[in-house]
């Protein structure tokens, strides 16, 4: 039998061990296919929106001047109320008894003038006749003038019951619409307590929220007068000028946005609607239009891919964007006319990765159907 040679074994053997730990060439990278624009130079007008409500110039929350319980309302939600209008009544037992009370005290104050009058002359003739002393005239002169001072203060203590007597009744001060019930019938409410709330007819405003770095715009447009425009949700067709009439001087705690009034000057429009406010920024020269798609997150802040058409490979731009209309946004820096700016399937890309333009297949199709 043979006997194996291990002069040829051995090289075998370290060639078969090599080629068992070796890896695999990597893959080439895929090219991508990608939907790019072509930027032009352009233009733009930017503008916010902020949703809004259509509000009262003046709206008071109405209550009773004295305290008691609260026996009738006759208005609603809702309800149009003209100036004068009975809204509300207390129990007025106690106060027509106090008023009864002041007006039998002012008759007691009168009859004491009248008495003390009458001393008064009396004792003046006796005195011109000498069978008074000087001092028994001046205590009758003083009693007299303290009882015309108690009946004075005994007519305006009944005057004021007179009046407490018709605050059981609350009425409108002003005609309007009552926006609000917060006291119903059976409470006993105290002095002030709202019952109603009452939206004056006059001039309208409409009040939205702006950010904290929205402020000093509206700063801006209300010392200027610049006009906004109204759009009403029930009227979308019609646009009405509106002029920034106050604002908030300090933020909602809550929300953290500052409270504007705008003022619409229409008192035909309806309480309580809908709008929308828009304001028209200064025109931007130099911007340009991208979809939506086209942005990348890239270090807090927005990137586009850049095609370089020589070597169709992509590298990442750094843009700032001036603000949005609609599903496209205005790149205000970082972009030249000429461009090639990726506008779909940016998320997949890596910087120099080889791309090609994608060509739509029924697009595709079409042109070769021409051409043959």
């Amino acid at each position: 039998m043979p006997r194996l040679s291990w002069t040829w074994a051995a090289p075998v053997a370290l060639a078969l061990a090599v080629s068992a730990c070796s890896r695999p060439e990597p893959a080439p990278e895929p090219v991508r296919a990608v939907r790019t624009m072509t930027i032009a130079d352009a233009a733009a007008t930017a503008s916010l929106e902020y949703a809004a409500e259509v509000r009262a110039r003046t709206e008071s929350r109405l209550g009773f001047r004295v305290p008691g319980k609260m026996v009738r309302r006759t208005v609603e939600l809702g309800d149009t109320v003209r100036k004068g209008q009975l809204l509300a009544e207390l129990d007025p037992q106690d106060l027509r008894l106090s008023q009864e009370a002041a007006q039998a005290a002012l008759s007691a104050a009168r009859a004491s003038l009248e008495q003390a009058e009458a001393d008064f002359k009396r004792f003046k003739e006796l005195r011109a006749q000498n069978f008074i002393s000087p001092a028994e005239l001046e205590r009758h002169e003083t009693a007299f003038k303290s009882a015309q001072a108690q009946y004075q203060q005994a007519l305006a203590q009944a005057k004021a019951q007179g009046n407490q007597a018709a605050y059981a009744a609350l009425t409108a001060d002003a005609a309007g619409v009552i926006t609000a019930v917060e006291a119903e019938p059976g409470m006993v409410v105290a002095a002030g307590t709202p019952v109603v709330r009452l939206a004056h007819d006059g001039p309208r405003d409409v009040v939205f929220s702006v950010p904290e770095d929205k402020i000093e715009l509206f700063r801006t447009l209300a010392r200027e007068g610049t006009e906004l425009q109204v759009r009403l949700w029930s009227a979308p067709d019609e646009l009405l000028p509106a002029r920034v009439r106050e604002l908030a001087a300090a933020a909602d705690p809550v929300t953290r946005t500052y409270l504007v009034k705008a003022d619409i000057g229409r008192p035909d429009v309806k309480l309580g609607q809908t709008a929308t406010v828009q304001v028209r920024l200064p025109r931007v020269e130099g911007v340009a239009r991208l979809p939506l798609s086209a942005l990348v997150e890239h270090q807090g802040g927005s990137a586009v891919w850049l095609v370089d058409t020589g070597t169709m490979t992509v590298q990442l731009q750094p843009v700032r964007v001036a603000g949005a209309e609609g599903n496209q946004v205005l790149v205000q820096e970082g972009l030249q006319p000429g461009q090639v700016v990726v506008t779909a399937g940016v998320h997949t890309l890596t910087p120099g990765q080889k791309v090609r333009l994608y060509r739509d297949p029924a697009t595709a199709s079409s042109s070769d159907a021409a051409a043959n």
